[in-house]
């Protein structure tokens, strides 16, 4: 089956899923994609430019696969000569309507946000299947699309959630974990607490360093590496983290090669996850993926990440809990070397997931 995969912002874990799954397939994948910057823009215009390529390619796919990043149905509009009988499918990373925006976002402050989550409900409208990363993910976005609907002052169409629900379905993040293999490291002296997230606020930076002060403050000893990706702007937090944790510290900023990454990984102990958002949780699958224990908010997708057995060691409800776990982690370093997530986290590499993503294609 020829399928063209749509990625109009084609970076970070978007570019990874999209090459991983075009590169493992037993169908012939094609990407068309837009380079990964100014999201809002490629929300709103993408369409229009990845409309104009697609009706220059000498070439019809089987099956046409967009990101939630597209406006589906400006492409299909401005290629309804050519796309006409092709079967679509949009697949959600993250979605516009439950993810929560900045305070500070301009488009917040003047009240002109909904337009982007309009552009994510009217894809899922127009599209055969509707996939998701998470079952999480899916009832978050579910869920909010009656209220979102309600603040349209008439015609608010909320039978249209049943006509969208009814065509969803998860389909788990396939990942490259087994790339992580070549680059395993050994253990430090001192436990080694891991932040590998992007420095955004909705990953709350300011709840992870506030329970690391205690841990710190009360003489747990400890080393830090903060990893992941860091833009221009980022919250104030890290700057004064980076301070606070001077002595700490043995790795501060996003690692300049994959392989430096993957070793930051397999030396690291501890996982500590304070994230208010995570439509599926990658960041942690990689680090579980390199046996880092992790201790994650009981909420979001997390719980089905980790088996129900697992959830009272590995879960908490509030910081407090977070700091028991913490420094008991700490005080047991032995016993957390010793366990092995690997287990866990491998189902979600392509190797597995792959017939999961062929077979979808196939039924949509």
């Amino acid at each position: 089956m020829n399928i063209l995969l749509i990625e109009p912002y084609f970076t970070g874990s978007h570019q990874q899923w999209a090459e991983g799954f075009a590169k493992i397939s037993s169908h012939n994948i094609r990407l068309l994609t837009l380079k990964g910057q100014f999201w809002k823009w490629r929300m709103h215009g993408g369409a229009v430019t990845l409309a104009r390529l697609f009706n220059t390619m000498d070439w019809r796919p089987d099956l046409i696969l967009a990101t939630d990043m597209l406006d589906l149905t400006t492409f299909l509009a401005l290629t309804k000569s050519k796309s006409h009988g092709i079967p679509t499918a949009i697949y959600f990373h993250e979605n516009q309507l439950s993810y929560p925006w900045s305070p500070t976002d301009r488009d917040i402050q003047q009240k002109r946000d909904t337009h982007y989550g309009f552009i994510n409900y009217a894809s899922a409208l127009a599209t055969d299947t509707v996939f998701f990363n998470s079952d999480f993910h899916m009832d978050s976005f579910l869920n909010a699309l009656p209220r979102f609907l309600r603040h349209f002052p008439d015609h608010q169409e909320l039978d249209s959630v049943n006509t969208i629900r009814e065509k969803c379905r998860v389909l788990h993040l396939g990942m490259d974990l087994a790339k992580f293999d070549e680059h395993k490291s050994d253990h430090q002296d001192l436990p080694i607490i891991l932040w590998n997230h992007r420095w955004e606020y909705d990953k709350n930076p300011e709840s992870f360093f506030n329970v690391l002060g205690k841990v710190k403050n009360n003489g747990f000893n400890f080393q830090l590496a903060v990893l992941g990706e860091n833009f221009s702007q980022y919250p104030e937090t890290f700057i004064n983290a980076e301070k606070s944790f001077q002595s700490h510290i043995v790795q501060w900023g996003f690692a300049d090669s994959f392989s430096r990454y993957a070793q930051w990984l397999w030396k690291a102990d501890i996982l500590p996850v304070t994230s208010n958002q995570e439509f599926f949780g990658g960041s942690v699958m990689e680090a579980m993926y390199c046996d880092t224990w992790p201790i994650l908010p009981n909420r979001l997708t997390y719980p089905e990440l980790i088996p129900p057995d697992q959830h009272g060691e590995h879960l908490f409800k509030e910081e407090n809990e977070l700091y028991q776990k913490l420094i008991w982690a700490i005080d047991n370093i032995e016993t957390v070397r010793s366990t092995h997530f690997h287990s866990i986290a491998q189902p979600f590499d392509w190797q597995s997931m792959v017939p999961m993503y062929d077979n979808a294609m196939e039924q949509v």
